[in-house]
């Protein structure tokens, strides 16, 4: 089959590699009918979060067709359309059954301490070959995949692999409430989830902070003040909009890779705008990834303003059955922010171009069976 394989920093190809088989009882393969390109993948091309093996097949977003399914699972079958979680559950440890779904303790291959194991990531993580392909491999399939409902459409249904769930996580994190400020960090795929998942749960105004024009405007477009890195003082002009204070929570959705305001790579940046902007005794969410290399942090500062800070990776089939029901109903429609749809054979010029900011570049998604 065909896959998106990593080799090393920098070198990314589609190469042909063998079809994925049934492990596990628990397994499944399925055919992917969608698959996308995240900023998370950019990562570990551009060597910012490491310990990648080289031959590992890259994605964790994928919607597909069950073919085959081992004895153990029991509530799929071939044909069934499904969603895949982007991080990999058994459904049965304490920390599954708590809803701390990324924390499984038995998902990943390195053991219970090793923390979340998700597709297509670093040696710590498994590694599980990922959804930029023909096919996959699901391990724990009963709860790593979710039927999707027949008025679900594909493109909304990969979305609801990752970044919405990320999102609504991360709006939870804050501490959204019914009339709550919110300021979201970062106007990429998760963090446009994050405006509308923070309007979803209640936030009376949501402010949006990015530093590219076309990301802004589709900030704006969902309802969401935008303020310009580029060229504004961040923590002042949301200290302006919000009578001095501050917002009364953030939302990290930049993760290490974060520009400073002159556009160059600086990833503490975002965390330090960050926690001088927000509201004494507020709340910081980081959903954006930092690997456990990055080890610079204001603690200082947060302790003298009294913030909680709560972060962590998704707990996806947490959220997952509960999104698919909202995008059914027309309550949400992540797809809007779709701005490529690509061939798979076209994923290198993709990474290409999503590396380098092109413009109008929001959230890529491939077509493996094209």
């Amino acid at each position: 089959m065909k896959a998106v394989v990593f080799h090393d920093v920098g070198d990314v190809r589609v190469d042909d590699v063998p079809d994925p088989a049934i492990q596990q009882p628990t397994d499944a393969v399925v055919r992917l009918t969608g698959t996308a390109l995240c900023g998370t993948d950019l990562h570990f091309v551009r060597g910012s979060m490491g310990g990648m093996r080289p031959g590992t097949v890259l994605g964790h977003e994928g919607v597909g067709v069950v073919e085959e399914v081992g004895s153990g699972v029991r509530n799929l079958a071939p044909g069934d359309r499904v969603v895949i979680g982007s991080t990999v559950s058994c459904g049965a440890c304490s920390y599954c059954r708590a809803g701390y779904t990324a924390q499984c303790d038995r998902a990943n291959p390195n053991g219970p301490l090793a923390g979340t194991s998700f597709f297509g990531g670093p040696e710590t993580t498994g590694p599980v070959d990922g959804m930029q392909a023909e096919l996959v491999r699901v391990p724990f399939a009963h709860t790593t995949a979710v039927r999707i409902p027949d008025e679900v459409a594909d493109d909304d249904a990969l979305l609801v692999s990752d970044i919405l769930p990320t999102a609504w996580f991360g709006a939870e994190l804050a501490g959204t409430h019914h009339g709550s400020t919110v300021a979201v960090f970062g106007a990429g795929p998760v963090g446009l989830m994050a405006v509308a998942s923070a309007q979803l749960q209640g936030a009376g105004r949501v402010l949006c902070v990015d530093r590219e024009p076309d990301r802004l405007t589709r900030a704006r477009d969902l309802g969401a003040e935008t303020v310009d890195l580029a060229g504004e003082d961040v923590v002042e002009v949301l200290r302006d909009l919000t009578g001095g204070a501050g917002p009364d929570a953030v939302i990290d959705a930049v993760g290490v890779d974060a520009v400073g305001p002159d556009g160059q790579p600086d990833a503490t940046s975002a965390t330090e705008l960050e926690l001088a902007a927000v509201a004494k005794a507020g709340t910081v969410s980081l959903i954006g990834v930092y690997p456990p290399e990055v080890q610079q942090f204001a603690i200082g500062q947060a302790m003298n303003k009294n913030l909680t800070l709560r972060m962590g990776n998704c707990n996806h089939h947490r959220y997952i059955p509960d999104l698919l029901r909202r995008v059914r109903t027309g309550e949400i429609a992540p797809a809007r922010i779709i701005s490529q749809d690509m061939d798979l054979t076209d994923a290198v010029e993709a990474y290409r171009t999503f590396d380098q900011h092109g413009r109008g570049w929001q959230k890529v998604v491939f077509d493996p069976s094209a």
